[in-house]
This record gives structure tokens, C-alpha cells and sequence, in this order.
């Protein structure tokens, strides 16, 4: 690391006498410059794939809807109660996985710990199908949920610390993008793993999940490892370049909810209702398309995952287009009438499914652009970690909520009065949209103005600042 620190600074002021030139044997290679692209494209990466395993791993049950429930001999609520484990813990840690990073473990040693849990989560999830013991896969499920939505937290604290600037919106999209293939993969994919693994053994049952399920895990060991190399480099660019460690800045003070604006709650309850009528439906999506539309498994897999397969690519483009246009609520209310339509032509209709999903896909991918930058909008700067906190935590109750719900309707209702449910949630969350353009216009509120009116003030309140 001397040495490493020696050729830094050789560069560095060879920059002005020629001693840093190119052929300069004490100038670092670019790859392994902290300042140099290269470096931290490389650094990119491992960001990008640190969270590849979780997302991977989140929607196994949904990959194997069929098989968890024959092997297991569970109901669809038993079986949507894996995704309720899920998201108990967020209910609460979503207020505190920034101070765990920040006060506790710092961003490396957090990263690993959250890491570690995923994985833990990930293998007791696959011992209790091996031992055939539903209780064990729950709990698995549990601890799986409370690394998995921290290790997001601390992605992004990383992201923040590598790439202040003009790159972080691209950094950001280009993760969610990552994360979004690594669920494609697993919904593609595990499938036929199952597949191969019953060949293997020559029988179905809770073996063939549960070795099914730990070879899933695999993406959460190759997570940690990123997780392990990323640590490592950014202890060596804090000692070659001086500069902090990452932190969150994340400032949470429960006492501030009483002072949120009737706006950021009905945001709230549109995050909460719209999220509600997507993951509980992807999650039970794959034998909803082989039961209505004769799909064979694989078919089936595929339509299921073309949600995230459009949200991929389209999340970046999304994020760039509201960034440049603004009229943030126009542009969530188009996403929820969409999303309306395609439950109702899922529900009501036999057309071709594809065309409701690619729809599903645009929408979900342009609420999520356009919704969660609004909060910024409506609480001041020294509440965001509050409000962002407090909207993920009741998106992980209504989603917890919501999945066991949705197992029982299913149970004992079947699969149309299920997209009943969700387009009625989807209507609760248009209803919100439309109280809150109208609030936001009897209030002289900003949410929906354009980007270039946005500009224009806030230049002419940072001049009056100046005076």
C-alpha cells in the first residue's frame, strides 16, 4: 500500500514537471488509479452486482410456485406468506438501516454483515425445503429480508460516495437496471435448474427444492464476494486519495411525521396501493398464466418476467425523460390508468396477455421515476431520511399485508376475483393521484410543474439568497 501511495503522488505531481508521464514506471496503472475511469467503472461493477444475489434470490418462490406448493403441501397462503416474512423486518429496519451504516458498521463492514445475512437467509430458506420443514423456510425468508433491503441502502451509500455529480442519476439506474436482470434471470432460469436437479435425482419432492434453492444461493455467495472486493477498494482509495468513508446522511426523527404535508401522505398511500397490485401479482403471476391462458412452464416464465425484463432498460430512460420534462404527477397518473387497463384486459379479457404485460412493464417503470423523486419536493431537506423511511416502511407492511391477503382470496376465490383485488387497489391508488393534483394545485404546490419552470425559480431563489 506504500508503495501504492508513492506512485499516487509521483503521478499526481509528475501531472505538472513530466515525472507522472505515461511511461512513468511509479504512476499506477489506470485500472488500479481510484481517479481514473477505468477504476471506477471496475468499481461499477461490483456495485452494480452487489445486489444481483438478493434480487435473484427474492423472487425464487415465484420461479417455483408450482413446485414449493406440491413439494411443500402448502396453500397459496402459506406460500405468499415466504414474501410476507420478507417484508416484516423492512417494516421496521427501513428506519434504521442508514444509522446501522453510519454509526455502527461504516458502509464496508455493514455491506459484508448485510451480505452475509442474505446468504444465511437464502441457505436456511433452502434447508427447510430439504428437510421438509415450512416453519425453517419462513424463517429463512425473515433473516433473508432483513440483509436484502439493507444491502440496498448501503448500494446506494456507495454509489453516492464514487459517483457525486452528474454520474450518480446514471449509477442509480444503471443499479436498479442490474437488479431488474438479476430477477429476469431467476424467473427464466429456475425453472429449468429444478428441472435438471429432478432428472438428477429421479424424483420430485422437497429434496429436489431444497438443492434447487441452495444452487439459487450461489448468486448470493458471488454478492458477498463483490461485497468483499468492493470493501477492499475502498479502503485503499480512502487511504491512497484521503478521503471518508461513506455515509447515508440519513436524519431520522420519528417526531417529524407530524408535520407531513396531506401531499406526502397521499403519495404515500398511491406508493402503497400501486406496489400492492404488482409484486403479489408477479409472485402468483406464473400459474395464473398457465391455469387462464394454457402457457406451458416456461411460456409462463417468461410473460412473468417481462415486467422486469421492460423495467431494465426503460428505468434510466424514464428517470432522464421526468428529469428533463417534470410534470411529475401527469406522469404517475399516466402510469396507474395503464396499469388499471392492464389488470382489466388480464382479468375481463382473453387477449393475448403479452400486450398487458409489456404495458404492466412501461407503467411500473415510469411510476417509479416519476413518484419517488416527489417526496423531495414536498418535505424539506432535513426530513427526506424520515419520509423516505417512513414510505418504505408502509410499503412493506401493505406489501406484507397484501401478499397473505392475496394467498387467501386465491384459496378460496380463484383467479379473477384476485385481479378484482388488485384493480380495486389500483383504483385506490388512481384516487390518490387525482386528491393529489388537486391539493397540490389549491396549495400552489410545485409537484407538477415543468423541469424548465422548476429551473427558473430555483435560480431566482439562490440570487435572492445571494442578496
Amino acid at each position: 500500500m506504500a508503495e501504492e501511495e508513492r506512485a499516487l503522488l509521483g503521478s499526481a505531481g509528475g501531472d505538472g514537471g513530466g515525472g507522472g508521464s505515461p511511461g512513468s514506471p511509479r504512476a499506477l496503472p489506470a485500472v488500479c488509479d481510484p481517479r481514473r475511469l477505468p477504476h471506477r467503472l471496475l468499481v461499477l461493477a461490483l456495485m452494480c452486482f452487489l445486489g444481483f444475489g438478493s434480487y435473484f434470490c427474492y423472487d425464487n418462490p415465484a420461479a417455483l410456485q408450482t413446485q414449493v406448493q406440491r413439494d411443500m403441501m402448502v396453500n397459496t397462503a402459506q406460500f405468499m406468506a415466504l414474501y410476507a416474512w420478507y417484508s416484516w423486518p423492512n417494516v421496521v429496519l427501513c428506519f434504521f438501516g442508514g444509522f446501522l451504516i453510519d454509526r455502527v458498521f461504516g458502509i464496508r463492514l455493514g455491506t459484508i454483515v448485510f451480505s452475509v445475512l442474505v446468504c444465511v437467509g437464502q441457505v436456511i430458506f433452502a434447508l427447510g425445503a430439504l428437510l421438509n420443514t415450512f416453519w425453517v423456510m419462513d424463517m429463512g425468508r425473515f433473516i433473508f429480508g432483513i440483509g436484502g433491503e439493507s444491502l440496498a441502502v448501503a448500494q446506494n451509500t456507495y454509489a453516492v460516495s464514487w459517483f457525486k455529480g452528474k454520474e450518480l442519476n446514471l449509477v442509480f439506474g444503471l443499479q436498479l437496471s442490474m437488479a431488474r436482470i438479476g430477477s429476469t434471470v431467476n424467473m427464466n432460469i429456475m425453472g429449468w435448474i429444478y428441472s435438471r436437479v429432478r432428472d438428477l435425482l429421479g424424483y420430485t419432492g422437497p429434496s429436489t427444492l431444497g438443492l434447487t434453492l441452495m444452487i439459487g444461493g450461489v448468486t448470493c455467495l458471488f454478492s458477498l464476494t463483490c461485497a468483499l472486493i468492493l470493501a477492499y477498494l475502498d479502503k485503499r482509495a480512502e487511504k491512497l486519495l484521503c478521503k471518508e468513508q461513506g455515509k447515508t446522511g440519513e436524519v431520522i426523527k420519528l417526531t417529524d411525521v407530524k408535520d407531513f404535508s396531506l401531499s406526502l401522505w397521499l403519495i404515500f398511500v398511491i406508493c402503497v396501493c400501486y406496489y400492492a397490485a404488482i409484486f403479489p401479482f408477479i409472485g402468483l403471476g406464473k400459474v395464473f398464466f398457465i391455469e387462464k391462458f394454457k402457457f406451458s412452464s416456461e411460456e409462463a416464465s417468461a410473460i412473468n418476467s417481462i415486467v422486469y425484463i421492460i423495467s431494465a432498460p426503460m428505468s434510466p430512460v424514464f428517470g432522464l425523460l421526468v428529469d428533463k420534462l417534470g410534470k411529475n404527477i401527469i406522469w404517475v397518473l399516466c402510469a396507474v390508468i395503464t396499469t388499471l387497463a392492464s389488470h382489466i384486459m388480464l382479468a375481463f379479457t382473453f387477449w393475448n396477455p403479452w400486450i398487458a404485460m409489456c404495458l404492466l412493464g412501461v407503467a411500473y417503470s415510469l411510476l417509479a421515476c416519476a413518484l419517488w423523486p416527489m417526496v423531495a419536493f414536498v418535505v424539506p431537506e432535513h426530513q427526506l431520511g424520515t419520509a423516505y423511511g417512513f414510505m418504505q416502511s408502509i410499503q412493506n407492511l401493505g406489501l406484507a399485508i397484501i401478499a397473505i391477503a392475496a394467498g387467501m382470496i386465491l384459496d378460496t376465490r380463484g383467479y379473477l376475483f384476485l385481479e378484482v383485488f388488485f384493480s380495486a387497489c389500483v383504483c385506490l391508488s388512481l384516487i390518490a393521484v387525482v386528491m393529489l393534483y388537486f391539493v397540490n394545485h389549491l396549495t400552489g404546490g410545485d409537484l407538477n410543474w415543468s423541469a424548465k419552470k422548476r429551473e427558473k425559480l430555483q435560480k431566482v431563489a439562490a440570487t435572492e439568497k445571494e442578496i
